[in-house]
């Protein structure tokens, strides 16, 4: 259960951009930008709604007062009336949200003479200053009956008086018409509430567009880093495939640094094997004329040809694995290594009867050259042979992290925890009766630090030494 429960946050983590990833970014940035918009869209939308039913309530509003207007009819006192000519049933019924009132202008006979629509009942409508300019048609709000949020309409409207002695006298009125708002909002809220709705499918919509346009315009990148994590681990040797137009250079030119660095590799250790071969050979020559002619002088001599043919091979040995460290795409199978290595060395150690033993998984893979591995194995193999009195036993197993560990112990006489650390930290040689230059272990450790790994000696349970090497591990 626990197994299953944890595939799908691993297949979480593998769709879900991390958070300082470029796809994060680009989604981040996308989705920031497209929140704003759709934002500002709807506040523009909802705005234009709003003023467009707003324009066409007013519109309402003026097409009935002009036609109150047109069916005011004037006595001959100045007086005006309605009865009977502007009728809608909208205007009868009580608090029914439209509204008509006629005001007598300030100064006029009888100001007070208010003439209401049936659905006002017994209130007023409240417009403010009543001063309007003849002919100019105002706008705005009021409050109405059971507190209703009115819009209104009125215009100043002169009617002349005929029986006054006086000519061209007027008496002026004030129609109003009201409508109740709630519906408006009513429309507004309602068109809100859709806009917002359609708007947040439409960004939910544009967010997953925006996250696998992303994802799949970024396959190429995901494509090239697998592409260099085979490299580096030892599967490939270069880049396979075809890229886009905008990453095919970057992929060429990583293969070409890849040929590059191959190159530098070969050449160096070319060059290290051509130095060993010239500082050798003089050696050798030293050595022979130091050995036909004995003397304090000549021991001198041999003693010193010894010492510098040890200092040569620890750091060739050291410069080459230097230069394999720094290749990419090294992968070494450890199984086949130590089939040969034992194969070989018990050949030459056939006249010991070493019975040398194998354990080792076939899937293990040190993440370095095969020679290297080859090196340290082959040193750690002969050194065990060359103290056993019957038994090598190898093994090697996958350790902690991405390491391996490779064991190889014999029952030989074994080192006290004094001898084993000098031998191991300082690399001294403590007995000369076996043959080899007793820089095999020092080898072995400088080889294993320039790959991030160790070396340590122990207690062996065949009896004698054992030594734990830990190297870098693929897969």
């Amino acid at each position: 259960m626990a197994t299953v429960s944890k595939i799908p946050t691993r297949l979480a983590a593998k769709i879900a951009p991390r958070l300082d990833s470029l796809s994060a970014r680009l989604i981040a940035a996308a989705a920031v930008w497209t929140v704003l918009g759709l934002l500002i869209g709807g506040l523009l939308l909802s705005g234009v709604f709003r003023s467009s039913v707003q324009s066409d309530f007013d519109s309402r509003l003026l097409f009935d007062l002009q036609g109150m207007i047109a069916a005011a009819e004037p006595g001959p006192a100045g007086q005006v009336s309605l009865a009977g000519r502007f009728t809608d049933p909208r205007f009868e019924r009580v608090y029914s949200g439209w509204y008509w009132q006629i005001t007598p202008a300030p100064g006029s006979a009888h100001p007070t003479d208010v003439q209401i629509s049936r659905s006002l009942w017994d209130h007023t409508i409240k417009f403010g200053d009543s001063k309007f300019a003849r002919g100019v048609v105002h706008y705005g709000n009021a409050p109405g009956p059971e507190d209703q949020p009115l819009r209104y309409i009125a215009q100043h409207v002169e009617f002349p008086i005929s029986d006054t002695p006086q000519p061209n006298d007027t008496k002026g009125y004030t129609f109003l018409v009201a409508g109740d708002q709630t519906q408006l909002e009513a429309e507004v809220a309602q068109f809100n509430g859709t806009l917002l709705w359609s708007f947040a499918l439409l960004g939910v919509g544009l967010l997953v567009g925006i996250f696998l346009q992303v994802r799949v315009g970024l396959v190429p990148l995901r494509r090239l880093s697998e592409g260099l994590s085979r490299i580096r681990g030892g599967q490939a040797r270069s880049l396979d495939g075809k890229f886009p137009a905008e990453i095919a250079p970057l992929a060429s030119e990583l293969n070409s640094l890849i040929e590059h660095n191959a190159e530098v590799v070969a050449r160096a250790r070319t060059h290290v094997s051509n130095l060993a071969h010239f500082l050798k050979t003089p050696l050798s020559v030293i050595s022979s004329e130091a050995s036909a002619q004995p003397g304090p002088f000549a021991d001198a001599v041999s003693k010193q040809v010894t010492t510098m043919r040890r200092q040569i091979d620890h750091y060739l040995a050291r410069a080459r694995a230097a230069g394999a460290v720094n290749a990419i795409g090294s992968r070494a199978p450890i199984a086949p290594v130590l089939t040969d290595l034992v194969r070989v060395l018990t050949r030459i150690h056939a006249a010991h009867h070493i019975a040398i033993d194998v354990d080792c998984p076939p899937e293990l893979a040190f993440r370095g050259e095969k020679q290297d591995l080859e090196e340290m194995c082959g040193n750690l193999i002969d050194n065990a042979c060359k103290w056993a009195k019957s038994h090598v036993r190898v093994s090697a197993r996958a350790g902690a992290g991405a390491t391996v560990e490779i064991h190889v112990g014999d029952d030989g006489p074994g080192l006290s925890p004094e001898e084993r650390a000098r031998v191991g930290e300082r690399g001294e040689r403590l007995d000369d009766s076996v043959p080899g230059s007793g820089l095999g272990l020092a080898i072995v450790r400088d080889i294993a630090r320039l790959y991030g790994g160790a070396m340590s000696l122990g207690e062996s349970p065949l009896g004698g030494l054992e030594v734990l090497l830990i190297l870098p591990r693929i897969g």
